[in-house]
């Protein structure tokens, strides 16, 4: 498959806003193995929203590069940009897969959680 010109079953940053806010899952898939050079992990991480059907919709940028008709996918290559990406969905605890073909998947909980334990 090549992940640079797939364009079924992608969204933009704002759907994809949409799709985890009412009940997709975040996958976090490691593309490329991650590695630390000085203390920032680098590597190659992509998202999907995956519904409990299986549905997939995959993270793309919402610009369009200088003289190409395709989409591309958003590639997270630190896990810095990973995180706080991951944050700003409104998860407050967070993992990363570092092998290639790992997956991680993160679900938002439907209730406050003041709690900190856990």
């Amino acid at each position: 498959m090549d992940l640079e010109k797939e364009a079924p079953n992608v969204v933009t940053e704002a759907g994809f806003r949409e799709l985890i806010e009412s009940g997709y899952h975040v996958e976090v898939v490691c593309k490329e193995d991650a590695y630390r050079k000085n203390s920032v992990w680098h590597g190659i991480w992509i998202l999907r929203a995956v519904n409990d059907d299986g549905v997939e919709k995959q993270l793309v940028t919402a610009r369009a590069r200088t003289g190409s008709d395709y989409i591309k996918v958003r590639k997270f290559k630190t896990v810095t940009g990973l995180v706080s990406f991951l944050i700003d969905l409104g998860f407050s605890v967070i993992a990363f897969p570092v092998y290639e073909g790992q997956r991680w998947t993160f679900t938002l909980s439907q209730e406050e959680d003041g709690d900190s334990n856990g």
